[in-house]
């Protein structure tokens, strides 16, 4: 059973930051591929990062490059998303899923764990 809670979510001002934590309960976390997604009011669930099992390699989408940060820390069964330059398109409730196999996934249905989210808004 694999068990994802977020955490670091809240209200912040354009231009802000915040940092997004992910907690695993998993017997092997490097086992794991983690992403981030987020799905912000009325829009559809869309990929924001993910990491690979060490966490030498990631990838963004091109809304975030530049601004968010994806890492891990596997000693910590733990990933995290830096959140820089934030704005209010950025609002959406974030969730951090985990899958076993192989890297790269950015589909949504690619990923069969998933936690409850954390809530991120972003004031004008």
């Amino acid at each position: 059973q694999v068990q994802l809670v977020e955490s670091g979510g809240g209200l912040v001002q354009a231009g802000g930051s915040l940092r997004l934590s992910c907690a695993a309960s998993v017997r092997t976390f490097s086992d794991y591929v983690m992403a981030w997604f987020r799905q912000g009011p009325g829009k559809e669930r869309e990929f924001v990062a993910h990491i690979s099992w060490t966490g030498v390699s990631t990838f963004y989408a091109t809304a975030v490059k530049g601004r968010f940060t994806i890492s891990r820390e596997n000693t910590k069964n733990t990933v995290y998303l830096q959140m820089d330059s934030l704005k209010p398109d950025d609002t959406a409730i974030y969730y951090c899923p985990a899958a076993q196999g192989a890297d790269g996934l950015r589909s949504y249905t690619q990923y069969p764990y998933w936690g409850q989210g954390t809530q991120v808004t972003v004031s004008s």
